[in-house]
């Protein structure tokens, strides 16, 4: 049986690891405060958008990995979805990527999507739909603008959608 110190070693109150065989103390004196006003224009713009991006909330993002098959599922609340497996669900959401060997089928509607795999249900962009050349895409397509790489597969109900259709987005 395993014990959970053996498993998840415990570091030594007050000692760092440099190597394998040599322990040194650690100072436990506070570090001095960062002097911003030196600091090169750059990192002090980074250390601003770090602290800014803790106050925000964080992008909700669901990757279906390459060996995953998930079938009748409802995705909600997903800010960006992945699918590098093969996936057969509902979704609304802001980003779609749908990777080379990816397969979604079913309905989504989302802001912007880019298909390097397969697509097959019906499909609402709000903003843009990217189809690279390995993508194949069909169904009820709707999108606001689109762009289709040469050697790309589209067939189906194709269509724009209104300027008033495309700012609609589904309440949660």
């Amino acid at each position: 049986m395993l014990q959970k110190d053996g498993f998840f070693r415990k570091r030594d109150e007050g000692f760092s690891s440099t190597t394998a065989t040599t322990k040194q103390p650690v100072s436990q004196a506070p570090a001095p405060a960062a002097n911003t006003a030196a600091m090169p224009v750059e990192t002090h713009t980074e250390i601003k958008k770090e602290q800014s991006r803790g106050d925000e909330r964080r992008e909700a993002k669901l990757v279906v990995g390459p060996d995953i098959k998930m079938k009748g599922v409802e995705i909600s609340d997903c800010d960006t979805l992945v699918v590098e497996g093969r996936m057969e669900a509902t979704l609304d959401s802001r980003v779609l990527e749908i990777a080379q060997n990816g397969v979604f089928q079913g309905t989504i509607a989302v802001d912007q999507a880019e298909i390097n795999g397969r697509f097959e249900g019906e499909l609402t962009v709000r903003k843009q739909l990217i189809i690279q050349s390995t993508g194949r895409v069909s169904g009820k397509i709707r999108y606001a603008k689109i762009k289709v790489e040469e050697g790309a597969e589209l067939s189906g109900d194709i269509a724009t959608m209104d300027k008033g259709q495309a700012t609609v987005r589904k309440a949660a």
